[in-house]
């Protein structure tokens, strides 16, 4: 009873059926996006708006098929029996779907084939399993194409459709494209190792013909029977092995072969790989008017500003030059000025009156430093007179020496019966201390 309650508690949003079959419309077409599925044909059904309806059975169960108009044609046989019938065996390919009005699942029917090319379908399984696991479909292996191709080969076959779609678009877009064609067989024994050794031929230059810059292995649709030369090994390791990116446009848009998976490039059509390759001289045109224009514009623009930019550059330098010339003129006036208050005439004429006046002096100088000469001489002859060592011992001073004429000055260098002078305002005498 608890894990009842707990289950109910976990479920307890109740849908509506519009949301439980949305729901799991949303599970199976993303488990199941795409699938191949064989059984036998029943109901068949072509309606007039286009749309084809059958059931696919087998022993133990059924599921609705549908075929869009646009998807499919009403196919048949070799023999002009209608494919699908009711009771013949067939493949389909296609995506998983949910009818909502009816709550039905589906099958969105994109390709069939015949019961019994499942042997075929293996092998093209097989193979690209194979090459895939050799890293040969890797986007980082593959090569870019030139943008502005001049010579491309083309490796078809020289009176099929394809042919012809591929030159009407290169010629309407790059007229001046050099075309080289290496015919091939492209179906039927032998054709795989025809397809191969022509794209080696275009590959190498020789002295036939100068290298291309890209190849475009073509072919017209058809079944898996007629398509299955370009699911051949040869084919596919040849197109590796060469160092000309390839561009494959085999089939339709719905048809894939492993030389799809190991080109460069996969186009969806042959006219496709045309329009892809190489750039349309139209649409090149109005580019190089468009950018011509740009360009224009812009030379224009420049050379406005540049003119702007000139008329400016000479306005400061004429304001400059009207600059430095006052300023020269004002100095030019200026050492005039100093110039004529340093004229010649004028100095020489104050260095004649300096040197007049220095003769003056130079003449009178003599007599005048003789009696100021005089006049110092005899007032330091009186000075002496007053104070001179005569006049001294006139006013009643003595003067004593020792014995070599040194003056004694105190009574502490007098020694007993040292012999002493004296001298006096009118002479001189000895005498010898006690």
């Amino acid at each position: 009873m608890e894990k009842a309650a707990d289950f109910f508690q976990q479920t307890s949003k109740v849908l509506t059926v519009s949301e439980l079959t949305r729901s799991i419309r949303g599970t199976l077409e993303t488990k199941f996006r795409a699938v191949w599925v064989q059984g036998e044909v029943s109901n068949y059904k072509l309606h007039p708006n286009g749309h084809q309806y059958f059931t696919l059975k087998d022993s133990r169960a059924q599921i609705a098929c549908v075929i869009w108009r646009d998807t499919v044609a009403p196919l048949r046989s070799e023999g002009g029996r209608p494919i699908l019938a009711d009771g013949t065996r067939v493949q389909i390919f296609g995506t998983v779907s949910v009818f909502e009005m009816r709550g039905q699942y589906q099958i969105s029917v994109q390709i069939v084939q015949p019961f019994g090319r499942g042997v075929l379908q293996a092998k093209f399984e097989a193979l690209k399993r194979k090459l895939e696991a050799e890293g040969l479909f890797d986007p980082a292996r593959k090569r870019s194409l030139p943008k502005f191709p001049r010579r491309i080969g083309i490796v078809t076959s020289p009176s099929g459709a394809a042919i012809r779609d591929i030159l009407n678009v290169l010629r309407r877009r790059a007229p001046w494209l050099s075309i080289l064609i290496n015919p091939v067989r492209v179906q039927g024994t032998g054709a795989a190792q025809e397809i191969a050794v022509a794209i080696r031929e275009l590959a190498t230059s020789n002295e036939n013909f100068a290298p291309v810059d890209l190849i475009v292995v073509a072919r017209g649709g058809g079944s898996i029977e007629d398509l299955w030369e370009f699911n051949e090994e040869i084919v596919a390791r040849t197109i590796v092995n060469v160092n000309v990116p390839i561009v494959s446009a085999i089939g339709h848009e719905i048809d894939f072969t492993i030389a799809d998976f190991v080109a460069d490039l996969r186009a969806p059509t042959p006219s496709a790989a045309a329009e892809l390759i190489v750039p349309d001289i139209g649409d090149l045109r109005r580019h190089l008017d468009a950018h011509s224009r740009a360009i224009g514009r812009e030379l224009l623009n420049r050379m406005r500003d540049a003119q702007q930019r000139l008329d400016h550059a000479r306005e400061t330098l004429r304001r400059c030059l009207e600059y430095k010339i006052e300023n020269y003129r004002r100095g030019l006036a200026h050492a005039l000025v100093t110039l004529q208050a340093r004229s010649p005439a004028r100095e020489l004429m104050l260095r004649r009156n300096r040197f007049g006046d220095l003769q003056r002096r130079l003449r009178e100088s003599p007599l005048r430093i003789l009696d100021n000469a005089r006049h110092r001489f005899q007032k330091i002859e009186g000075i002496l007179r007053v104070l001179g060592p005569e006049a001294t011992l006139r006013r009643g001073y003595s003067i004593t020496t020792d014995e070599s004429g040194k003056l004694i000055r105190s009574v502490a260098v007098v020694r007993s019966k040292m012999k002493i002078k004296t001298r006096v305002s009118d002479g001189e005498f000895r005498s010898e201390t006690l």
